[in-house]
């Protein structure tokens, strides 16, 4: 009787865990669940491209192994509100490559958000392709920066919209490596000290090696 009695208790001891581990997680919006599952369809969509375009940091500079990047999971509460407030005067300042190699970028503006009751200020910078076309980036480090994350640091596409009033996305979920992270044959800007956030950013791309 109690071989029986134990038994079924190791029968239902799993469901019971799971129960246990669902009712202690987080719990979504359906609008959450849509974007986590945007999200994670684009992360697969960019693994094929790293995997077969011919431009990938993969293929183009020497061939590098690929295998799927790393992320960390999909996180809502990674996902901030804020204007750009421009600077004035926009200071032009001097930043390192990976490789050691003075590049420039103007210190345009700034985000602000609030995350678990500190307010974080992250620049953003503007920059000029070989091309001539500007384009608008946020660098930064964190706690998690040369641990679960490149050492590097992280970058974020900042698409800007010509109205002061506008309330841009900052979505860390989103965050990516450059390319030097997966190649040797690559340089990228490094984040300055300005640029850290003095907390762990567990979301978006973590380390590749």
């Amino acid at each position: 009787m109690n071989t029986i009695k134990i038994t079924s208790w190791l029968l239902i001891f799993p469901f019971i865990f799971a129960m246990l581990f669902i009712s202690c997680g987080k719990s979504y919006t359906p609008s959450q669940k849509a974007y986590i599952a945007q999200i994670e369809k684009d992360r697969e969509e960019k693994n094929l491209v790293m995997k077969n375009d011919s431009d990938s940091p993969f293929n183009k500079k020497g061939k590098i192994e690929f295998h799927p990047l790393k992320y960390f999971d999909v996180d809502p509460e990674y996902v901030f509100k804020s204007k750009l407030y421009e600077y004035d005067p926009k200071d032009t300042i001097v930043v390192y490559g990976t490789k050691g190699e003075l590049r420039h970028a103007v210190k345009f503006g700034c985000v602000l958000f609030n995350f678990e009751g500190t307010v974080v200020k992250v620049n953003v910078y503007q920059g000029t392709t070989n091309g001539g076309t500007i384009y608008y980036s946020i660098w930064f480090t964190d706690k998690t920066t040369n641990n679960e994350s490149y050492g590097v640091g992280r970058y974020i596409d900042f698409e800007k919209v010509d109205n002061p009033e506008y309330i841009y996305t900052i979505d860390f979920n989103s965050a990516y490596n450059p390319y030097c992270a997966y190649s040797p044959n690559y340089s990228c800007a490094v984040p300055t000290k300005e640029d850290f956030i003095p907390f762990e950013i567990r979301a978006g791309e973590k380390k590749f090696h």
